[in-house]
């Protein structure tokens, strides 16, 4: 008889189960959730946003007891002097008993019975992923990224289309030949001042669930945000206001700064004031030259928009205030 057995024997049938269970929930080096539980079970998120009341947690638990699932995890957040609600939660269940149809069923009751403003579940097994399309300008090292991310299955994103401005790209680069090689389809918009082309994006990106601006260096109208309707990520470096226009990088350069940054962001009507999703900081100092200089805030641009976009596909960021963000 092993240790566990013999030590259990002494206690209730209950405690056995649960040291059984505890021996199965543990998580090992190097292993991944479907590792870790039955092959049957499958991973679920879920977000919700409403007036705080007594009840919600007791609620959504059993809302996914009820189902034969399991809670994982689960974040709450109840802001102080305000009456409302934010949680998100992570667990796993058998399709065969909940089905995907009757999981948007019972969540949709939930969100009627405590008015919900937000209410949205996601199986990333079952549901298709996020289609985006990347709007790029010049600089290349975040749209880079991004590519690279997606090939590697990082980022949990379909990019449909890469759309450039200003900027075309010639046949022998490497993103170009990175897009014909995986059949992703380009488009170069030339723009000038009195012609944004907003209408010919819009026809590109129509179909897509959001859109990145990987250093997309033109400003999108009110119009062309209230035309398309869904959320826009965008990405600059972490040194304005101080250092704006061309060149920012050679300014914080010149001035001896000590400290710099990137801010991931929705767009907004407000130039570069949309909630904040993300932001990453990094030490300079006298040591470094303007090229290390600037291959620092371009890495930690890269690293923070690819952060925002993995956040905002696993449903961690929620509305908050007027324009805040609450980042599970």
């Amino acid at each position: 008889m092993s240790l566990l057995r013999r030590t259990c024997a002494r206690f209730s049938p209950q405690v056995q189960v649960l040291a059984k269970r505890s021996l199965t929930s543990l998580k090992l080096h190097g292993e991944s959730l479907d590792d870790i539980t039955s092959p049957a079970l499958i991973h679920g998120i879920h977000v919700f946003h409403c007036p705080d009341e007594v009840g919600i947690v007791a609620k959504l638990s059993e809302c996914i007891a009820s189902r034969s699932g399991n809670i994982l995890s689960a974040d709450i957040f109840v802001p102080e002097k305000e009456n409302v609600f934010y949680s998100r939660s992570e667990f796993v269940f058998d399709p065969a008993k909940w089905p995907r149809e009757q999981m948007d069923d019972d969540f949709s009751k939930l969100s009627k019975m405590f008015s919900a403003m937000r209410s949205v579940v996601r199986v990333p097994s079952l549901d298709p992923k996020y289609k985006i399309a990347v709007l790029a300008s010049k600089q290349d090292h975040c749209l880079v990224d991004l590519l690279h991310g997606w090939q590697d299955r990082r980022l949990p994103v379909n990019i449909t289309a890469v759309i450039s401005s200003n900027h075309d790209r010639g046949p022998n680069t490497h993103v170009m030949r990175f897009l014909e090689r995986h059949g992703i389809p380009y488009h170069h918009l030339d723009t000038t001042k009195e012609g944004k082309r907003e209408e010919d994006i819009l026809n590109l990106v129509k179909d897509t669930d959001f859109l990145v601006l990987a250093r997309y260096m033109q400003i999108l109208s009110g119009n062309f945000l209230r035309s398309y309707g869904r959320d826009i990520i965008n990405i600059h470096h972490g040194l304005l206001p101080s250092f704006k226009g061309g060149n920012p990088s050679k300014q914080a350069f010149d001035a001896g700064v000590k400290l710099i940054g990137a801010t991931s962001h929705f767009v907004t009507e407000e130039l570069d004031e949309g909630p904040i999703i993300e932001q990453m900081v990094e030490r300079v100092s006298h040591r470094d030259n303007l090229r290390s200089f600037v291959q620092k805030s371009e890495n930690l641009e890269k690293q923070c928009l690819a952060k925002a976009i993995k956040s905002y596909c696993e449903l961690r960021v929620l509305p908050y205030e007027k324009n805040k963000t609450v980042v599970f």
